[in-house]
């Protein structure tokens, strides 16, 4: 993140400090390492490091004044590694890590700096932290979800378009998320008769070429489960379920805002805010071994009517009745 564009950033939201914060003396000045999972362009990243931002502000942590926050946005993996040494390099009192690959490269270089994680699956089966009640370690956070919620995206693609019998599952097969995730779905799919095939998401590329050699059947579907890689390429993954005309859910709301059809999971731009108090919390002298992971406060169902017509798909009525939002 460029620099002139941080602190516009953050000063866009100074005019809402309260008047006693800001005639606060001058304290100590603390540096806070944050390793995001976007590119600094990306909307979606935006907006969750000006809920990060939003919710340090709220607690008294204001850039410039005694804490000074290093945002790094990686474009691909050697930057995320070049970042991650690079802020640990600082010696920041704290950092926050995006999603399991940023904070397992944090956790590579340091095992003594805390590390708040937020959007991280199975914790505890990632290696981030020994319990969930007590991490024992220098890291803690908010988890993403179960690997059961993975399952729940197949039955709601069935009940959305019952004809299909075959699903691409997009899903990186080195991160040990997504191997749960596609774990989850492969155990209901013989319930729900529906055949499975798994297509891998290093790049985009790879993608559309996985994509283009499934397609072949009438009744064929998508998943597409969360992690980095299918958050950078997301657009293309979107334009590539439109042009196939395949029916697709995802992980996260952000997609169907963008034209996908439609999302369950956790609300993800919460996690953000609330990371910010364990920030605060360790800023203050708490440890990170102490601070128990919680699990997400609320899921969404989101569904997308103007693709769903465009892709011939009368979406029930029990699923609308059910949707948090719907996109017209």
């Amino acid at each position: 993140m460029k620099r002139r564009e941080f602190i516009t950033l953050i000063g866009g939201a100074a005019a809402g400090w309260p008047l006693a914060a800001r005639a606060q003396q001058p304290e100590r000045m603390r540096r806070i390492g944050v390793l995001m999972s976007t590119a600094a362009d990306d909307p979606e990243g935006r907006a969750r490091i000006a809920a990060f931002l939003g919710g340090l502000q709220q607690l008294g942590w204001t850039h410039g004044r005694n804490a000074q926050i290093e945002v790094r946005w990686p474009r691909n993996d050697a930057e995320a590694r070049q970042y991650a040494a690079e802020l640990v390099a600082l010696a920041p009192d704290v950092m926050l890590a995006t999603g399991v690959y940023a904070g397992r490269l944090l956790q590579q270089e340091t095992q003594t700096v805390p590390i708040v994680f937020v959007l991280v699956i199975d914790p505890v089966g990632a290696g981030f932290v020994a319990r969930l009640a007590r991490p024992g370690g220098n890291a803690t956070g908010f988890s993403f979800s179960e690997y059961g919620v993975s399952g729940k995206w197949l039955e709601l693609l069935k009940e959305l378009a019952p004809g299909v019998t075959r699903a691409a599952v997009l899903r990186d097969p080195t991160d040990p998320a997504g191997i749960g995730q596609w774990g989850a779905i492969q155990s209901v799919a013989p319930s729900l008769g529906v055949e499975l095939t798994p297509i891998g998401v290093r790049d985009a590329s790879e993608i559309e070429r996985g994509v283009a050699e499934f397609v072949g059947s009438p009744n064929s579907g998508l998943i597409v489960t969360a992690g980095g890689p299918v958050i950078v390429h997301r657009e293309s993954i979107i334009a590539s379920a439109a042009t196939h005309r395949l029916p697709a859910v995802y992980w996260n709301r952000m997609y169907v805002a963008g034209g996908g059809l439609m999302s369950y999971g956790p609300e993800t731009i919460d996690q953000y805010r609330r990371a910010a108090a364990y920030i605060d919390r360790i800023l203050k002298g708490e440890k990170p071994a102490d601070l128990p992971v919680q699990a997400p406060t609320k899921y969404e169902l989101v569904i997308n009517l103007k693709t769903a017509k465009a892709l011939g798909i009368t979406v029930p009525t029990t699923l609308l009745s059910r949707a948090d939002a719907v996109i017209e």
